[in-house]
C-alpha cells in the first residue's frame, strides 16, 4: 500500500464531483420566486462552485491531507465528501448524495483501469485540476490556492518511479475492488457490463514507451540479435502518442479525467452484484475496525482544516436532486439495501473558539485516561471515541 495515494484520490474524486453538480446545476429547475432574478441560476451556480473549490483546496487541509499516510475507509472518505458537498448553500438529501458518490467513484475507478501506464494516473488528476482551474478563472484568490496544489502535486509526485507509480495504481485499484455499480452512461458506451465490470480495450494506441506487440526478438549471449518471430497480438493497436505535459501548464494528451457531462447526457445509477457478494459486504461492514480511533483522529484533523461559510438564512439555501424527479429520488432511497449505504458523521469543522475549548478539554481528559488504561483497553477507548464523534 502506498502512502502518496490520498492526495490524489481526493483531487480526482473531488474534480469528479464538480463535474457532476456543475452539470446538475445547470440543468436544475429553479423554483419560480428565484427565477424571477435574471442572473440567479448562474451566480448560484458560480457561488456552489467556488464555495466547494475554496473548500476542498483550504491551506490547512491540504497540509494534512498531503501527509504520507494511509487510504481511509470508505465510509471515512465519504464523510469528508458529504461534508465537502455541503460547504455552500447548495443541500443533497441522502439519495441524491449516494448517487453523486457512485458516480464519482465509478468514474475514476473507470480513469485509473484505462491508463496506459501507472505514472498517468498523474495526467488525469492534472486534467481535473485542469478543468478545476477553468471553473474559477474569474476568481483570483481561489485561484492562487488551486495553483498552489499544482506545484504541490509537481512537488510529490513527479520525481517518483515507475514502481511508486504502480504501487499507488494498485492502491486504488484495491480501494475500488468491490464496487460494481452500473452507470448509465458507461453502459451506453459499452464500456462497462451488465454486471458492473468494466470492458477493458484491445485496440487504440499503446503506451507511451512502448512497442506495438506483435514480434519477438531473440539475441545472443553478446547482445547480438540473431533471430526474430511474429505473432497475432489480438488487438488493433496503434502506435504510442506523445507523452502529455506533467507541467502546471501544456497539453496532457490523455482525455481520461476531462468532463465527460459537458455534453448533457441523462446519468442514471444502478447496484449490481450477487446477493452472496452482498452479504459478505454487509458481514465486512459490521466488523470492528481496530484502526478506527486512529482514522477518525486524522479526519477530524482533515475536516478541522476546513473552513465552511454559513449562510445568513436557510432560505438562501437551495437543494440540488440527481435524479429526474422527486419521487425517483425518495425512491431510490427506500430500495437503496443497508450494506450500500452511508451513516454519515458531522463533524464540526468551523472555526468556533468555544467549541474549540470544548474539544481541547475533551481530548486532554483522554490523554490523561490513557496513562491509567491498560493495552487491553485501547479497543473500547475506540468505541467510546466513536461513540462521541457520532454525537458531534
Amino acid at each position: 500500500m502506498s502512502s502518496r495515494t490520498l492526495p490524489l484520490l481526493f483531487i480526482n474524486l473531488g474534480g469528479e464531483m464538480l463535474y457532476i453538480l456543475d452539470q446538475r446545476l445547470r440543468a436544475q429547475n429553479i423554483p419560480a420566486d428565484k427565477a424571477k432574478k435574471a442572473d440567479w441560476i448562474e451566480d448560484d451556480r458560480r457561488r456552489v462552485m467556488n464555495d466547494i473549490i475554496t473548500t476542498m483546496f483550504n491551506k490547512k487541509f491540504l497540509e494534512e491531507l498531503f501527509k504520507p499516510q494511509e487510504l481511509y475507509s470508505k465510509k471515512a472518505l465519504r464523510t469528508v465528501f458529504d461534508r465537502l458537498a455541503h460547504a455552500s448553500i447548495m443541500r443533497l438529501n441522502q439519495a441524491s448524495m449516494d448517487k453523486l458518490y457512485d458516480l464519482m467513484t465509478m468514474a475514476f475507478k473507470y480513469q485509473v483501469l484505462l491508463c496506459p501506464r501507472p505514472k498517468d494516473i498523474l495526467l488525469v488528476s492534472f486534467n481535473h485540476m485542469d478543468a478545476i482551474k477553468d471553473f474559477v478563472k474569474e476568481t483570483p484568490s481561489i485561484l492562487s490556492q488551486v495553483d498552489e496544489t499544482y506545484k504541490q502535486l509537481i512537488e510529490m509526485y513527479t520525481p517518483l518511479s515507475s514502481g511508486e507509480f504502480q504501487l499507488i495504481r494498485q492502491t486504488l485499484l484495491i480501494f475500488f475492488q468491490d464496487m460494481h455499480i452500473r452507470v448509465s452512461i458507461f453502459l451506453k458506451d459499452k464500456v462497462q457490463n451488465s454486471n458492473g465490470r468494466f470492458v477493458l480495450p484491445t485496440s487504440g494506441p499503446v503506451p507511451h514507451g512502448t512497442q506495438i506487440p506483435g514480434l519477438i526478438r531473440m539475441f545472443s549471449c553478446s547482445g547480438e540479435e540473431v533471430k526474430k518471430l511474429q505473432f497475432r497480438n489480438g488487438g488493433n493497436y496503434t502506435s504510442a502518442l506523445r507523452e502529455g505535459s506533467f507541467e502546471m501548464f501544456g497539453e496532457r494528451v490523455i482525455k481520461l479525467g476531462t468532463n465527460m457531462y459537458s455534453v448533457s447526457r441523462p446519468v442514471e445509477t444502478h447496484l449490481s452484484g450477487t446477493s452472496k457478494n452482498s452479504a459478505q459486504q454487509k458481514s465486512v461492514n459490521t466488523t470492528p475496525n481496530p484502526l478506527a480511533k486512529e482514522e477518525l483522529n486524522m479526519l477530524a484533523r482533515l475536516m478541522g482544516g476546513l473552513e465552511v461559510q454559513k449562510t445568513s438564512s436557510v432560505d438562501n439555501g437551495f437543494r440540488v436532486n440527481l435524479f429526474a424527479t422527486d419521487e425517483e429520488e425518495e425512491e431510490a432511497l427506500i430500495s437503496r439495501p443497508d450494506e450500500f449505504s452511508y451513516d454519515v458523521i458531522n463533524i464540526q469543522a468551523t472555526k468556533n473558539q468555544r467549541a474549540n475549548a470544548e474539544l481541547a478539554k475533551i481530548m486532554g481528559d483522554f490523554t490523561e485516561e490513557g496513562e491509567e488504561l491498560c493495552p487491553s483497553s485501547a479497543s473500547s477507548k475506540g468505541d467510546d471515541l466513536l461513540a462521541m464523534m457520532d454525537g458531534l
